[in-house]
């Protein structure tokens, strides 16, 4: 018993130190491990098959909208990144240089792509041309590199893994329209898959993606009451086309500018889950994302028939539809318990000896350590109630910590003091003026996640100025 307390121990209490125990987490479950090339980490198998089905998850999601998936060079040519202004300023300070192929030194330098908008829209100058050519929806799955000063295992990588989704239409509307589409199968997949409660909305200019026209956000908030912007979709209007001079002719014969869109999600969803729903035994996977939904657990199996039983076991739940393992390792049943939890395995199934004699099994539920004794026969329909009851009521708590983590402010002096004292949400209204923006930035070091979709009207004047407001903003600090 003393070993297992020790592997829970290992774990900061995340109301000790958020910040360790999140590292905590990530390092005992074994999600990542460190490499020697600095800010940039090996995802393991436990953290990249959560990836594997959260990329599967998506790509269907995506296919039934009618988007199809291509794969684009690595290497971007100086002279493509700098042609749209505004793009390569945002992303000039996070740009990693090849300067040499092989021993000789490259007639253009080449950047390691930080996205990948300057080579789809060459890659669309070329390949269209008529009217009959749009739209153009694809996406692509890969990796990118930032060189960002501090890193964080997911939240924050020099290089990470996401799927960018590039579209081009041949009209504002048509543009518009997939910019919100997008934005929602990202929000219902938060939703529905990682039972994660997340807010939609806009992005202010300010905030918004360099040489977007308008950039849309799902905001979720963290256990210590941070924000992550957890999935972004840009609308570009028809800069990009001009930049690159992408055209088709319309059915008028007249020669027009398209209207494209970009949208992304990245690794960072782990880092979310893991901070939406862990707790200080390690971490928690909601049922539909984990890669093991079920861990059969043999009490002294050394006895005769208990490993048996198990992989029977097993092999129903199997056929069942689950996901399902055996851990018939030599440690100790407690130990097994202590793993099992770290790693956020959202059910397990006790069956030793005096279980078989009885015909039944034990479930334990990950998340509130619930037991519940089953008959063996009844054992498939039961896993697949808790399983369900599990993933709902997981998104039902997070939503209330939100909601419970969520505070109105209509003077500054409140809205100040809720921002630095009260770790969530503040809901203020806003004039519109960046100059507000960049004070309380300046002030609290919160910044405005985003222009809900649905606006109240909480105040006539804005929390920081005085002046009449145009909108109601969600601020907080963020990841």
């Amino acid at each position: 018993m003393a070993k297992e307390k020790k592997l829970v121990e290992e774990i900061t209490s995340m109301d000790v130190d958020f910040a360790q125990w999140y590292t905590d987490v990530v390092k005992k479950a074994e999600l990542t491990d460190y490499t020697s090339v600095k800010g940039c980490m090996v995802i393991k198998p436990a953290g990249y098959a959560i990836w594997e089905n959260i990329q599967k998850e998506l790509d269907a999601r995506f296919k039934a909208t009618g988007v199809e998936n291509v794969y684009l060079p690595m290497l971007i040519p100086e002279s493509l990144l700098q042609k749209e202004k505004d793009h390569v300023e945002g992303f000039a300070p996070e740009v990693a240089w090849v300067t040499h192929g092989g021993l000789e030194p490259l007639q253009e330098r080449m950047c390691i792509r930080p996205t990948s908008e300057t080579l789809f829209c060459d890659f669309y100058s070329k390949e269209i041309q008529s009217y009959r050519d749009l739209p153009k929806v694809y996406n692509q799955w890969c990796s990118v590199m930032r060189w960002e000063k501090t890193t964080r295992p997911f939240l924050r990588s020099r290089e990470f893994l996401w799927q960018e989704g590039h579209t081009a239409h041949a009209t504002a509307e048509e543009a518009e329209a997939r910019t919100q589409q997008m934005l929602n199968v990202y929000a219902d997949f938060c939703e529905e898959v990682l039972a994660m409660p997340v807010i939609r909305g806009r992005k202010t200019d300010k905030e918004k993606f360099a040489g977007a026209e308008a950039t849309y956000t799902i905001e979720a908030l963290m256990h210590d009451g941070k924000a992550l912007q957890s999935g972004t979709s840009h609308n570009f209007g028809d800069g990009f086309a001009k930049a690159f001079g992408i055209q088709y002719t319309a059915k008028d014969n007249t020669l027009q500018y398209v209207h494209q869109t970009s949208w992304g999600m990245t690794t960072r969803l782990i880092g979310a889950i893991i901070m939406v729903h862990g707790d200080n035994s390690g971490l928690v996977l909601p049922p539909r994302i984990a890669p093991t939904q079920v861990m059969v657990i043999p009490i002294a199996q050394h006895k005769e028939g208990v490993l048996d039983k198990a992989y029977e076991l097993k092999s129903a739940l199997l056929d069942a539809g689950f996901k399902v393992k055996v851990d018939d390792s030599d440690k100790s049943p407690g130990w097994k318990f202590s793993e099992q939890e770290m790693k956020g395995i959202p059910v397990r199934i006790e069956i030793g000896p005096k279980d078989i004699e009885a015909n039944q099994a034990v479930i334990v539920r990950r998340d509130t350590r619930e037991k519940i004794v089953v008959a063996l026969p009844e054992l498939a329909e039961k896993v697949g109630e808790v399983l369900t009851t599990m993933q709902s009521d997981m998104l039902e708590r997070a939503r209330k910590h939100r909601d419970s983590h969520t505070y109105d402010a209509t003077t500054y002096e409140e809205f100040v003091k809720t921002i630095n004292e009260k770790p969530g949400f503040v809901r203020a209204m806003w004039c519109g003026d960046q100059a507000c923006e960049d004070k309380i930035k300046e002030d609290t070091t919160a910044t405005s996640r985003c222009m809900p979709f649905k606006q109240d009207h909480i105040a006539d004047t804005c929390v920081c100025c005085g002046k009449p407001a145009k909108a109601l903003v969600y601020w907080g600090k963020a990841y």
